[in-house]
């Protein structure tokens, strides 16, 4: 225990120091945590090619990597919600992705969107400390242009600086963002684009210390055009896919080449901002963390997409169950799988988390709201807030008694209607759907990693106490779906 209480504060003692260190996240969108090499090469995953992330590979090894950090709801505006303020997304009122103006699920009359008058975000956080703070890319949590209502804005919300994406989505290349508070259309690929802005902030701000948020919109579809350059290791590659009953192979292996490729083009642009942050004589003063805001499968479980999976079988649906759930859609298939809810997540800091670590204790996005408090110097502000420092673990030195288990939850609201709340553990992870009979799930994960063996009618013994024990556990965390969810179905 003595390495406990002294790693700790040593990482305290340097937050609170005069110098306090920048801190950079890159935060990308929908990247699986199959997609970097190092996790594929380790031997966590199966079923899928090596892709080349050289750069992220070099984060790695210079920092910690967790292999089993998670996000807690697997889409789009719920992730983001969560790891911005700290908080589960259906306590922030965001259950689903937030439809922009022009699609044809928007309703100006039905706004959602993070509150700036309830929430505080890690931006404000570091705003309060004396950091320069800038968001590049795409925000996703409110939009501000059909109503002009600025309190939706990412400078509502603790950021200085905003460049990026209006909405959830943008084409990848030539797209048009807001930049100095107006719409441009840009010319270029939109990953090389938003970097080229972070590096800008960057420069502008070497004389102060800053929490810059390179927010990329990439690796999510669509994933084609890419730099040459980053389609070159895929042109002729003939993918791994996993090896599940009726996939449609061919479309699953041109979506992983594409996939794939996008995702090279993010780690390209991850080595230009990293050799600048090196430039600039930054490296041992900055922190860089890198992580996505929820999982992906490609072709896994039979589905493509994340929580809101998208049928990937030949036959759309693959029957009236699948994998011992009822299917409630001829297209989707909400889920909570592992591996839409793993993220890939990374954490440098020169003299303070040694090169090479791994961590294999669980933690959430919930969990980076009072590490980063504890990185800036200022522990109480997350006070009241769910997730856990990290210290501990990034210095080597994870409490025995660290909680292995994790709630998760997802109101799919748009396009199909399920309402899924899980409770997993590195054994067992139990899910109920409240909304729909027969579609309730638990999972050996030990014996069952793929989630392939849907054991909820089980009669062993050691299952039923299991989902008993779990079915507590889920029941005293749970956060049930708002009455305004409700009557809208």
């Amino acid at each position: 225990m003595v390495a406990l209480w002294t790693a700790v504060p040593m990482i305290r003692a340097n937050c609170v120091s005069a110098n306090p260190p920048n801190v950079v996240m890159v935060l990308t969108d929908d990247q699986a945590p199959w997609a970097f090499a190092t996790a594929v090469r380790s031997g966590q995953f199966s079923g899928v090619p090596i892709p080349s992330t050289p750069h992220l590979d070099r984060l790695a090894s210079d920092g910690a990597v967790f292999r089993n950090f998670f996000c807690t709801t697997p889409v789009c505006s719920p992730a983001r919600a969560t790891l911005m303020a700290g908080r589960y997304a259906s306590d922030l009122g965001i259950a689903d992705f937030i439809p922009q103006p022009g699609h044809k699920l928007y309703d100006p009359d039905h706004a959602v969107f993070l509150d700036p008058d309830t929430t505080t975000t890690l931006a404000e956080m570091f705003q309060s400390r004396g950091y320069r703070t800038g968001l590049i890319g795409k925000w996703h949590l409110g939009d501000w242009t059909d109503s002009n209502d600025r309190s939706k804005h990412p400078t509502a919300h603790g950021f200085d600086t905003f460049m990026g994406l209006t909405g959830g989505g943008t084409k990848p290349r030539d797209p048009e963002l807001e930049i100095e508070g107006k719409l441009r259309q840009f010319k270029g690929l939109t990953t090389d684009i938003l970097t080229d802005h972070a590096i800008e902030f960057i420069h502008q701000n070497v004389d102060q210390t800053f929490f810059l948020c390179l927010s990329t919109r990439a690796p999510h579809g669509p994933w084609l055009p890419v730099a040459p350059e980053d389609w070159e290791p895929y042109q002729e590659m003939d993918p791994t896919i996993p090896d599940e009953p009726g996939l449609d192979r061919k479309a699953i292996r041109k979506k992983m080449k594409e996939y794939l490729a996008s995702t090279t083009g993010v780690d390209r642009n991850l080595g230009r901002l990293l050799k600048v942050i090196d430039d600039h004589q930054l490296r041992d003063k900055t922190v860089v963390i890198f992580t996505s805001d929820h999982g992906y499968n490609m072709g896994h479980n039979g589905i493509w997409h994340k929580g809101n999976g998208i049928w990937a079988t030949k036959q759309k649906p693959p029957g009236d169950t699948h994998h011992g759930v009822r299917v409630i859609s001829p297209k989707y298939r909400p889920n909570l799988y592992d591996l839409s809810l793993r993220v890939p997540a990374i954490f440098r800091w020169p003299g303070i988390v040694e090169p090479s670590t791994v961590v294999d204790a669980t933690a959430t996005h919930l969990d980076w709201f009072p590490t980063l408090c504890s990185v800036a110097g200022d522990e109480a502000f997350a006070d009241g807030l769910p997730g856990r420092d990290l210290s501990p673990l990034l210095t080597g030195n994870t409490p025995d008694d660290w909680d292995q288990g994790f709630y998760s939850e997802y109101d799919m609201i748009n396009y199909a209607q399920a309402s899924l709340r899980g409770y997993r553990t590195p054994q067992f992870k139990l899910v109920r759907d409240r909304w729909n009979e027969g579609c309730d799930e638990f999972y050996d994960l030990r014996s069952d990693s793929d989630e392939n063996e849907n054991l909820i009618q089980s009669d062993d013994p050691i299952i039923r106490n299991a989902i008993e024990a779990l079915d507590a556990k889920l029941m005293s965390i749970e956060r049930p779906a708002s009455q305004a969810l409700k009557m809208e179905r």
